[in-house]
């Protein structure tokens, strides 16, 4: 790296450059600090003091934004035991503090619905666009069998993402980002893999994109037009057949004239591209995973680009931005050093390397390396440091704690019926 004369290192002009979104809101800088499952639901699927005290942590790393790990609109349908769920019946005093946290730092709240990507223990029901079974291998039978949607099926979940931004203004949240990717339900809905419907919600794109769309255009009827939307989406599902580039520059012109930005990431379950194994044998960068696939869609449109996906050190992030990108995504290096970025806005490069482990199986890794995430997450949750666990260790606790979670989600269900 360059360094002037005083000995100091340069400043990379482009991650330190301010962002005015669409709807006003002025980011500090190009980097944000990607959504990631933070695991860490209290009682009746709220936030406690632990993502208070995580994102009050996470606030000091010198994102310009943070995105919120996903947050369900549905009770009955939750990804995983210990996801945060907002609806009529949560207490927005919980998430007012929790929003709180990052102080003046805006915080964008993920909305998702995870369709059919729930697990068969936790009870929650499969919706899907079409009942096709997840395929993972000889993780397969761990999914629940999917569940297709009818057409008051599909106009309550519209209403219900839309009730979760309008809660999440409420609660002080800056934005909202509707997750579209990764294998969840709005993402089944525009694949052509998941997606056999015959009726208006399936068949050619616009069709399979129509779910996205009501979607959008609900949630931007029930909050005002300072009130930031963001979407994020697979530049490709990598699976043969499937989702990819071209439909993916298709739906970004569909949601332009309604959203702030479109976060571009790839994969599902089906398809680990983000751990660097995607089911179509396509080879990934080491780093910034979609840097090459996703620069096509960069200059189609005036709607900034968000790249996330592998972002470990300074200078790719700031490669991902001189590309054309409007902001760099990280994750996974958040969660492991957040203090990484503050270097790579001062120009260091300050690399942070990723989770790594022997475990051969790539689904038993992906799992491993994904568990030593949210132990950090969970690291910086609490009140006092402990050192870092080893990513065998880290996927075996992290078993526990599920199964702690699934006991405590089970019984809410059962009182509830």
């Amino acid at each position: 790296m360059n360094q002037p004369r005083d000995g100091k290192p340069q400043t990379r002009r482009i991650l330190d450059t301010p962002l005015r979104l669409r709807s006003g809101l002025v980011l500090r800088n190009r980097v944000v600090k990607a959504a990631m499952e933070e695991q860490l639901a209290g009682p009746r699927r709220q936030p406690d003091h632990r993502l208070v005290t995580l994102y009050r942590r996470l606030a000091d790393g010198g994102a310009g934004l943070l995105i919120t790990g996903h947050v369900m609109i549905e009770r009955r349908a939750v990804a995983q035991p210990g996801d945060i769920v907002l609806d009529e019946a949560s207490d927005l005093d919980a998430f007012r503090r929790w929003s709180a946290a990052a102080g003046t730092l805006p915080v964008f709240m993920q909305l998702n619905h995870p369709g059919r990507v729930v697990r068969r223990d936790t009870g929650s029901i499969a919706y899907a666009p079409s009942p096709v079974p997840v395929q993972a291998g000889g993780l397969s039978g761990l999914f629940a069998p999917p569940v297709e949607m009818t057409a008051s099926d599909i106009t309550r979940t519209i209403g219900q993402f839309a009730a979760s931004a309008r809660l999440a203004r409420e609660s002080g949240f800056a934005g909202v980002e509707i997750h579209a990717a990764h294998g969840y339900l709005l993402s089944q809905f525009l694949s052509p893999l998941v997606n056999n419907r015959t009726d208006e919600w399936g068949g050619a794109l616009r069709q399979r994109a129509r779910l996205l769309l009501r979607v959008v255009d609900a949630v931007r009827d029930s909050v005002p037009d300072s009130f930031p939307v963001a979407v994020k989406l697979n530049s490709a599902d990598f699976q043969r057949g499937g989702f990819d580039i071209d439909d993916a520059a298709e739906v970004i012109d569909w949601l332009s004239p309604a959203v702030d930005l479109v976060e571009l990431s790839g994969g599902s379950i089906e398809s680990l591209a983000t751990a660097g194994h995607p089911a179509d044998n396509r080879t990934l960068a080491r780093e910034s995973y979609f840097l090459d696939l996703a620069t096509r869609l960069v200059g189609r449109t005036a709607t900034p680009l968000m790249l996330t996906g592998g972002i470990r050190r300074g200078h790719v992030a700031e490669n991902v931005l001189r590309q054309g990108f409007a902001l760099a995504g990280v994750g996974t290096a958040y969660a492991q050093n957040p203090r990484a970025v503050r270097q790579w806005l001062d120009g260091h490069d300050a690399p942070v390397a990723p989770p790594t482990t022997w475990i051969r199986s790539k689904a038993l890794r992906a799992a491993a390396v994904q568990a030593a995430v949210t132990d950090r997450l969970h690291t910086g949750a609490c009140d006092r440091r402990r050192p870092r666990m080893p990513t065998g260790a880290a996927l075996l606790a992290d078993q526990i704690r599920r199964a702690r979670q699934l006991r405590h989600y089970r019984k809410e269900q059962d009182e509830a019926v």
